[in-house]
């Protein structure tokens, strides 16, 4: 299958009306459900905050064809197992799935934390923890060059334990070079 062409655009403050449309059942079926209003608000300043607080970047994805935005694609500091790294997160609207839509968008906010990585404003390694039982984001993951580490439990969201798939891609530290 191609990738679809799109683009990510980082987060303003019109995308609330995108972060609402996402928040479904059947969007947040792998993910504990819905999220009230005030959650909404909440990860929609958290996501505002990102950029200036020098954690990551939340994106909206956008086809490059028609300039709507269909979903969403970021990656934020954590720690993981004692280590700073990014999480990674998606989302695609249920009419645009299938279409190779989440794949390159991932691809294209991998390359956005390289970037970042680079620029000595980052960190070594990014990770995507999906659930175990959602084979589509661990489609996404695999097609979009992460490497399985294994399963584990990971708490998403807070308080409630999840069995997911550990994915991970190296960044380059500042100075290293990778070849294509």
């Amino acid at each position: 299958m191609d990738e679809a062409p799109v683009r990510i655009e980082p987060w303003t403050d019109t995308d609330l009306a995108l972060l609402r449309r996402v928040n479904t059942p059947e969007m947040k079926k792998h993910v504990g459900g819905p999220e009230t209003e005030e959650q909404v608000l909440h990860r929609h300043r958290r996501y505002l905050g990102f950029v200036p607080a020098g954690v990551g970047c939340m994106f909206r994805i956008v086809l490059s064809a028609t300039g709507e935005s269909v979903g969403t694609v970021g990656y934020a500091a954590r720690s993981w197992q004692g280590e700073p790294v990014y999480e990674m997160g998606w989302n695609v609207l249920p009419p645009h799935q299938g279409r190779g839509i989440a794949v390159a968008a991932t691809r294209a906010a991998v390359a956005a934390a390289r970037t970042a990585t680079l620029a000595g404003a980052g960190h070594r390694y990014l990770h995507a923890f999906p659930s175990v039982d959602n084979p589509a984001s661990n489609a996404v993951c695999r097609r979009a060059g992460f490497t399985l580490v294994g399963e584990t439990d990971f708490e998403f969201p807070a308080g409630r334990l999840m069995r997911s798939n550990n994915w991970r891609v190296d960044l380059p530290a500042a100075g290293e070079r990778h070849l294509p």
